[in-house]
């Protein structure tokens, strides 16, 4: 009696409390961790700990002493309490779902803290099935159906173009879903299925579905519309000129596109089938005109392009070699006929001329091999001629002057404009006439110059290093003269380049010179120059 009286106290004497709900979610599968009171510490007066739900008690647990199992259900071999005495419940099923109390006596109190428990699980994959096989512009298709399943809470799908998210319009984009439950696990799968109008621009949009975090792989669709609008174009490797292939390439914007066309070249319709390209060859200045392509089954959707062949065409007057005498006139004729703006350079000997040549009265000068370039665009145009001016040898000038070295030689310049200078350096022992002669097979000219001796008495005074007296010496010297012959001659080039032409020196006595003397000076003079192979030649 006395113990029943004590028992009776004490549970007087507790004070009930409950604390509000939390809500707690786990995953499908796992082990679920249920904190009591949130996790907050053990009580210091803490006497015992028990977790219950609605249909009875799961397990208890006295201070200092381990957990007890007390259910006798589904949750025998399930829940376990952890050293936090939050409950442990393994292999979380939805069936789990449902309000775990946990009971906390301490003291004289009595307190419970309910949660709710949540299982979630991510559905195992999303895909498209149910693809539609092309999409027809303007027309309300069914695209696919997208599915996910084995969810909780069912999935939301949603759809995506080109990564952007489809929102349903009720005209072009209609959106419904369905979602059904597995009897026996609980889990949800979730369908959703996209009626879609294709624009132009969707050929080559990829389309996606997703739930949660999970996309199933994109896919792509065939678009087809009717042809509107086709365009001609004109395809060359290079500019369209006589000679070239010239293609002619249909497009259509239909899709799929026409396969046949009708090409009208000139007038003349060529049918061309499974090619949309027509190919005309070695085109002419009479190919320029119009052309056009058009679909067989529909010839007022056509398109044009005129197309114009460029050509040019050059003659010169005269060409090869040109042999003209020195003085008379040349006519030159240039004649161009092309189907554009033209431009035309001259040159001579390679370097550019400034302005076309004319030949007037014709020089020297003028030889030289003439080219002339005429350019349109992208096409060249070249003609030349060689000029070769030639002419009687004319000597213009013989002069002389004093020498320095005193040494016999001979030398020439170089031809140049149909002129030439020759030198001859004599050291005369007596007067002499000199006959310069230049010649070639058109004629010869000649000219004399006389050439004196010059003597000079020099005294020099020299002291000797003996003790003879001072003693006068008389120096002859012999001073050296130079005849320097300048020959400027009309004469053709080419008998220059050809070392046709002759020119010679002859010298004579003259006043108190020696004959013999002379002979001696002209075969030294002769010696001389076949030894520099030197002539006067031009």
């Amino acid at each position: 009696m006395h113990f029943s009286s004590c028992l009776c106290a004490l549970l007087v004497a507790l004070v009930y409390q409950v604390s509000g709900m939390d809500t707690v979610i786990g995953l499908y599968g796992e082990t679920i961790e249920v904190p009591c009171n949130n996790g907050a510490p053990k009580p210091k007066d803490l006497f015992m700990t028990k977790w219950k739900y609605d249909d009875g008690d799961l397990l208890t647990q006295l201070k200092d002493q381990d957990a007890s199992v007390i259910a006798t259900d589904k949750y025998k071999d399930r829940v376990s309490m952890a050293e936090n005495s939050s409950l442990l419940i393994a292999a979380a099923t939805l069936k789990d779902e449902k309000t775990f109390t946990c009971m906390v006596v301490a003291g004289a109190d009595i307190s419970e803290y309910p949660v709710k428990l949540l299982i979630h699980k991510a559905p195992t994959g999303v895909e498209i099935t149910a693809l539609a096989t092309e999409l027809e512009i303007g027309k309300p298709t069914q695209l696919g159906q997208c599915s996910t399943s084995d969810a909780n809470p069912a999935a939301s799908i949603t759809w995506f173009k080109n990564k952007k998210p489809l929102v349903a319009d009720g005209k072009g984009i209609i959106i419904s879903s369905n979602v059904k439950v597995d009897e026996v696990t609980g889990l949800t799968t979730t369908s959703s299925t996209l009626q879609y109008t294709a624009e132009k621009g969707d050929t080559a949009a990829l389309f996606t579905c997703g739930a949660l975090n999970t996309l199933s792989p994109p896919v792509s669709f065939t678009v087809t519309y009717p042809t509107e609008r086709i365009s001609l174009h004109v395809i060359s490797k290079g500019p369209l000129m006589e000679g070239a292939n010239v293609t002619l390439k249909c497009k259509a914007d239909g899709n799929p596109p026409p396969t046949s066309f009708n090409f009208h070249i000139l007038g003349k319709v060529v049918k061309v089938e499974n090619s949309d390209s027509y190919t005309v060859t070695d085109v002419t200045r009479e190919s320029t005109g119009e052309y056009k392509c058009s679909i067989i089954d529909n010839a007022k959707m056509e398109d044009s392009k005129n197309i114009t062949i460029n050509y040019l065409d050059m003659s010169l007057s005269p060409s090869g070699k040109v042999m003209k005498s020195f003085g008379e006139g040349l006519a030159l004729t240039l004649q161009t006929h092309a189907s554009g703006e033209l431009k035309v350079s001259w040159t001579k000997d390679n370097g550019k001329l400034d302005s076309s040549p004319t030949f007037d009265k014709l020089t020297y000068s003028d030889s030289g091999k003439y080219e002339v370039v005429v350019t349109m665009g992208a096409l060249i145009k070249k003609a030349s001629f060689e000029l070769v001016v030639e002419g009687v040898p004319v000597i213009r000038r013989v002069a002389k002057q004093r020498g320095e070295d005193g040494q016999h030689k001979a030398d020439e310049s170089p031809y140049v404009n149909g002129k030439i200078t020759h030198k001859l350096t004599i050291v005369p022992t007596v007067n002499l006439t000199v006959v310069c002669t230049v010649s070639n097979e058109l004629g010869q000219d000649t000219r004399t110059i006389n050439v004196s001796t010059l003597f000079e008495e020099v005294r020099m005074d020299k002291q000797d290093s003996s003790d003879e007296g001072d003693t006068t010496k008389l120096v002859v010297g012999v001073i050296v003269g130079l005849l320097l012959a300048t020959v400027v001659v009309g004469l053709a080039y080419w008998l220059y380049m050809k070392k046709s032409k002759q020119g010679s020196w002859k010298t004579g006595e003259k006043e108190d010179g020696s004959t013999e003397e002379s002979k001696k000076l002209e075969e030294k003079i002769e010696e001389k120059l076949e030894e520099n192979s030197q002539k006067v030649e031009v």
